[in-house]
C-alpha cells in the first residue's frame, strides 16, 4: 500500500485515500462485488487502483453542477439519462471509474431502460462532470478517454472547463457539444454565483431556471 502526496487540491493526507500497485483487473472487479453502491470511489488505470471517500466540498460542487444540467433539461424538455456515480469500466482498456456525474443525450435511447452497461457494446456517457478539487494520485482524464466519453466538464472549484476528446486526448473547447445552443459563460456566471460568500443554491437556482426560459424564445 502506498500514500502519495500532492501538491494541489485537498492534499491526500487530509482525505480517506489509499493507493495500490500492480493490480490485477480480477482483483478490481472483485473489489467493486464487494463494496457494491456506496460513496466509495475506485478508480482503475492499467493496474493502479485508487480507492478515495469524497469529501463534503466535493460533493457539494458535482450536485450543484448536476443540479444545473438537469434544471435545464426539465426546463428544455431535454430527454436524458442520468446515470450519476455508476461504475464505468473497459477490460481491454484496463480503465475503469465512476464519474462524479454523467449523462446520455445523443445516446439516450440507446440506454434508455437497461440496469447494466457494458461499454463493450453499448456507448459510453455523452457527457461527465469531473470535480477536481481533491488531489488524485491516478490522472482522471486518460481513463475517460480509455473509456470513449466524447466530452469532459471539468470544474476546479472555480473554473468550469469544457474538455473535447480528439484521439486519446482531451481538448479544451469554448462551447459544449453535448448541448450546443448553451452559453458556458452563462453556466460559468451561476457557479460563480453560488461561490460568493452567504450565496443560498436556492436563490441561484430559480434565478438559472429563470434565464433557462429565455432560450426558449
Amino acid at each position: 500500500m502506498t500514500r502519495i502526496a500532492a501538491a494541489t487540491g485537498i492534499p491526500l493526507r487530509h482525505q480517506q485515500h489509499l493507493v495500490l500497485h500492480d493490480i490485477s483487473w480480477a482483483f478490481y472487479e472483485r473489489l467493486l462485488r464487494e463494496i457494491g453502491h456506496g460513496t466509495t470511489r475506485v478508480t482503475y488505470y492499467r493496474g493502479t487502483i485508487e480507492i478515495m471517500s469524497p469529501l463534503p466540498k466535493h460533493e457539494k460542487w458535482k450536485k450543484r453542477i448536476g443540479r444545473l444540467i438537469e434544471t435545464m433539461s426539465l426546463e428544455l424538455r431535454i430527454r436524458m439519462e442520468t446515470l450519476g456515480s455508476t461504475t464505468f469500466r473497459q477490460k481491454l482498456k484496463k480503465a475503469g471509474l465512476e464519474p462524479d456525474e454523467c449523462y446520455y443525450v445523443q445516446n439516450a435511447a440507446a440506454v434508455k431502460g437497461k440496469d447494466r452497461l457494458d461499454l463493450a457494446v453499448d456507448p459510453p456517457p455523452d457527457l461527465a462532470v469531473e470535480c477536481d478539487i481533491t488531489s488524485r494520485s491516478i490522472k482522471r482524464e486518460p481513463v475517460y478517454a480509455a473509456l470513449g466519453v466524447p466530452e469532459l466538464w471539468r470544474f476546479d472549484g472555480k473554473r468550469l472547463q469544457v474538455l473535447a476528446l480528439v484521439g486519446d486526448r482531451y481538448e479544451p473547447r469554448e462551447a459544449s457539444s453535448v448541448f450546443p445552443f448553451l452559453p458556458m459563460k452563462e453556466i460559468q456566471r451561476f457557479l460563480d454565483r453560488m461561490r460568493e460568500p452567504g450565496a443560498d443554491d436556492l436563490d441561484v437556482l430559480t434565478d438559472f431556471q429563470q434565464w433557462v426560459r429565455t432560450l426558449k424564445r
